[in-house]
This record gives structure tokens, C-alpha cells and sequence, in this order.
């Protein structure tokens, strides 16, 4: 029986879990810093790596209190050092590499996005079963968060063929920036979603995607879409448009200042970002015979989107519980046990890789 602690704290949540044999959650602490960065529209890297200096140490010590365990009881330290925010990715990366140091563990390394991805491996956590079977190879994953936009080839553990990403913006970001042209606030995607269940997904037709490669993706020109939306109605109620020529992440629409068909608006972007990802995510399974699709990042916690992909794909979909498609130390957990028990180590000179990439060959 293995357990291992990982730490988790590449963006704006500091996050501890111990992880039982690769699978099962003993326990998962996540302090969330939302409230504090809500009123910048986004994260504020510097109070981000700041706030991690804060929580830290509680964070981890909550995270062995709830497992009823020592570090005496632990069988290596996991963390995550990169891809993510610099200050933020040392915060975790300092206190992982002291506790390794100090209680003489294995320290693991683990890529971000490989963790998102192995969230879909987690069987029980506290609150009980979450899925009894293991994804099973070869797969293909769709990886969307604020922060990435990625589509992967999975033939087994630590054997990924990169298929396409974002050549701009990732999935995440344009919902976070067109919530907050439509003066939904911050963050995003829940705002957005819940904003479009009120709404007519075919009020507006707004293009899915920029003619990319086949498993790339663009949402600029979804984004600038909406904007000549808000736009256009601000004209026909003969209000100024005080939008035009702006840059759309400094666009919003202030209270109170149109009478904006925010619903119909929101809907219509989701419902044509969602076609694009969806689409190219099950045209990749076809090509490369995936077995099963499997959704990671915080942008998989979006029901339209799980609800698309399993009407579209003819291979069976899965995801994590919501709880664990946002940033989370259990999944880092659960993917430093498949590196640990192949002998994969991280030594005391690990450092932080902001841009560190999934698959070096693209």
C-alpha cells in the first residue's frame, strides 16, 4: 500500500491530498482564492503567490489531520512544478522539497496537465465511490481550463502524442473574458453556464472556431463575435458604444447601461464553443481509435459540453466529479503514484518550469 502526499499550487488554489495506492483520496484540502482576485476580473499573479505563502503550511497540515496520518505514514511527496503561474509554482515546489528533505522521502515532480488528466483515474475519496473502473488505454483527452486548451493521444502511462491546442486563447480564458464583457464577473464559466440555461443557444449565430489546423483550436474570433453582438444591440437602443475600439479583455457592459440579451448572448457563445470541442475531440478518437474520450481541466466541470460529447462520440466519455476538474491536489496525487512505482524520482534541484510542456515534440 502506497500513500503519498502532493501539493498542488501552479495558479490561484493551494491544495494538499494524500493519495492511497493511485487511486483512492484519504484526504483533499483546497483553499480557494477566488474571492480575492474577483475583483480584478482574473488572477493577480503577485497576490496569488502571496496568498500561497498564507495558506501553505495549514493547508498540508489539515490535508495529514483528515487522513489520520503522520509523514512518517507517507511513502513520497508529490508536487506540481509546472506548468503555471512562476511565484505561485515555488510556494508549493519549497515547501515540497523541505518536507521531502526533512523526513528523508522521495520527491516526485509532476506536469500539470498530466494531473488534470489523471483525476479521471480517482476510485473513492472521502465521500465515497466515485468510479470503480480505471480508464482504460488507448485514449484520447481533451484537456480544457483557463490555461490550456489541449487535445492528447494516451496509449498508456506517460505515453502521450500531442494532437492539437489553442493558438490563442485557451477554452477557459474566453469564457472568463466574455463573462466579463457581459457583466457576469469572475469566474467565468459557471457564470456563463448558468447565465445560458436561461437562454436561446440559437439567438445568435456566432462562428465556433478560425479555420485551424485540424485538431487546433481559436477563440478570438468567437470572442470579438460577441463584442460586435453587444455592439450592434447597443446601437439599436441608441446607446453609445462605448465599447467600440477597445480591447475586449478591458470591454464590459456596466449595469444598468443597456438592456443586453445576456442570456440569449451567453447561451449562443457557449453553445458554439462547445460544438468546436466537442466536434474535433470525437473526430480525434475516430482517427487514432481511441477506446474511450476522457474530459480534464476546469472547463470539463461544463455540463453542455459533457452532455455533447456523449451524444456525438461513439466511444463511451468520462470525466471527473466537478470537485476535481478544478485544480486540485489529489489529482496531482494519483498521477505521481504511476511515476512512483516506476521508479521515477525528482531530485532535490527540481525547479519551476512556468511554460513546462505535456509533450516536448509537437
Amino acid at each position: 500500500m502506497t500513500h503519498i502526499l502532493a501539493i498542488e499550487t501552479s495558479c490561484d488554489e493551494t491544495s494538499a491530498a494524500v493519495v492511497r495506492d493511485g487511486r483512492d483520496v484519504v484526504s483533499s484540502v483546497v483553499a480557494s482564492q477566488i474571492e480575492l482576485h474577483r475583483e480584478y476580473g482574473g488572477v493577480f499573479p503577485e497576490m496569488a503567490s502571496r496568498q500561497h505563502v498564507i495558506a501553505i503550511t495549514p493547508v498540508i497540515r489539515e490535508s495529514l489531520r483528515r487522513a489520520e496520518m503522520a509523514l512518517a505514514d507517507i511513502d513520497a511527496v508529490a508536487v506540481v512544478h509546472g506548468p503555471g503561474l512562476a511565484g505561485s509554482l515555488l510556494v508549493g515546489l519549497n515547501a515540497a522539497k523541505a518536507l521531502a528533505y526533512g523526513a528523508g522521502l522521495p520527491l516526485v515532480g509532476v506536469n500539470h496537465i498530466e494531473a488534470h488528466i489523471y483525476a479521471n483515474w480517482i476510485r473513492s475519496d472521502p465521500d465515497g465511490e466515485v468510479a470503480p473502473v480505471a480508464p482504460a488505454f488507448p485514449l484520447v483527452c481533451l484537456i480544457v481550463s483557463g490555461g490550456h486548451t489541449e487535445l492528447v493521444h494516451v496509449t498508456g502511462h506517460h505515453e502521450y502524442r500531442w494532437l492539437g491546442g489553442t493558438v490563442d486563447d485557451a477554452a477557459g480564458e474566453a469564457f472568463d473574458k466574455v463573462a466579463r464583457l457581459l457583466g457576469l464577473g469572475y469566474p467565468g464559466g459557471p457564470l456563463i453556464e448558468r447565465a445560458a440555461a436561461k437562454g436561446n443557444p440559437q439567438a445568435y449565430d456566432l462562428p465556433s472556431s478560425l479555420r485551424v489546423a485540424p485538431y487546433d483550436f481559436s477563440f478570438s474570433g468567437l470572442k470579438t463575435a460577441v463584442l460586435r453582438q453587444v455592439q450592434e444591440v447597443q446601437r439599436s437602443q441608441g446607446t453609445d458604444v462605448t465599447n467600440r475600439g477597445v480591447r475586449l479583455a478591458d470591454a464590459s457592459i456596466a449595469p444598468g447601461q443597456v438592456d443586453m440579451p445576456v442570456a440569449d448572448l451567453a447561451a449562443s457563445f457557449q453553445y458554439a464553443a462547445v460544438e468546436i470541442l466537442a466536434e474535433k475531440t470525437v473526430a480525434a478518437a475516430a482517427e487514432y481509435g481511441a477506446t474511450q474520450i476522457v474530459l480534464a481541466g476546469g472547463v470539463a466541470a461544463n455540463k453542455a459540453l459533457r452532455v455533447r460529447l456523449a451524444e456525438l462520440a461513439p466511444v463511451p466519455v468520462r470525466f471527473p466529479p466537478i470537485r476535481y476538474c478544478t485544480d486540485n491536489a489529489a489529482m496531482v496525487g494519483i498521477a505521481a503514484h504511476y511515476r512512483f512505482v516506476a521508479g521515477l524520482r525528482s531530485g532535490l534541484d527540481l525547479d519551476v518550469q512556468p511554460a513546462l510542456l505535456l509533450v516536448a515534440e509537437r
